[in-house]
Parts: structure tokens; C-alpha cells; sequence
């Protein structure tokens, strides 16, 4: 049985963490992630969500007659990028969860 008055405290708790996870998820969204790949030559950018913001390539990089290469080295940047993204998120909203796996937060 739940003690008068504790029943209010708990749902003030749980809108009080869900209103710090929401601004959590705004300010990680708003944050900027880079990777690069081959040596540096291929940059990319993204923000908490994911998504691509920016790709630097290097000039010497892009050889006409290795087209394959270039698109492997970015793949390759986007996809670490986007990695280091969603464990940088993971990460901030574990301490606010104090680590409880709670679905659909990431």
C-alpha cells in the first residue's frame, strides 16, 4: 500500500524526470559529433540525433579513378559519426536514469 500523499510525490518525481529528459534530448540533439576516416582525409559531422551536418573531404582524396574508395571513406566517417552520436546519448541519459534502461529514449 502506498502512503497517503506518496502516490502525488511519485507522479511529481516522474513528470520532474521526464521534463529533465526532454531537455536533455533537446540539448543533445543541439551537440555536434565528428569522426573522420582515412587518415583524416573524410570528415563527418553530425548532431545528437544523427543526422548528417556536415562532410569535409580533403582534395586529395578525390580521385576520379577511385570513386569506390572515396564512398568507403565516407561511409565510413558518417557511420562512426553517427556511433559516437548515439553513445554520447546513451551516456547523458543513463545518468539521468541513474542507468534504468527505460525504452524509446534513444
Amino acid at each position: 500500500m502506498i502512503p497517503r500523499g506518496g502516490m502525488g510525490n511519485l507522479m511529481k518525481q516522474a513528470q520532474k524526470m521526464q521534463e529533465q529528459m526532454l531537455k536533455m534530448q533537446q540539448e543533445l540533439e543541439a551537440r555536434e559529433v565528428n569522426a573522420s576516416s582515412g587518415g583524416g582525409m573524410v570528415e563527418a559531422v553530425v548532431n545528437g540525433k544523427g543526422e548528417l551536418l556536415r562532410l569535409k573531404l580533403d582534395p586529395e582524396v578525390v580521385d576520379p579513378e577511385d570513386v569506390e574508395m572515396l564512398c568507403d571513406l565516407v561511409v565510413a566517417a558518417v557511420g562512426e559519426a553517427q556511433r559516437r552520436a548515439q553513445e554520447m546519448t546513451q551516456e547523458e541519459m543513463g545518468k539521468l536514469t541513474g542507468g534504468m534502461n527505460i525504452p524509446g529514449l534513444t
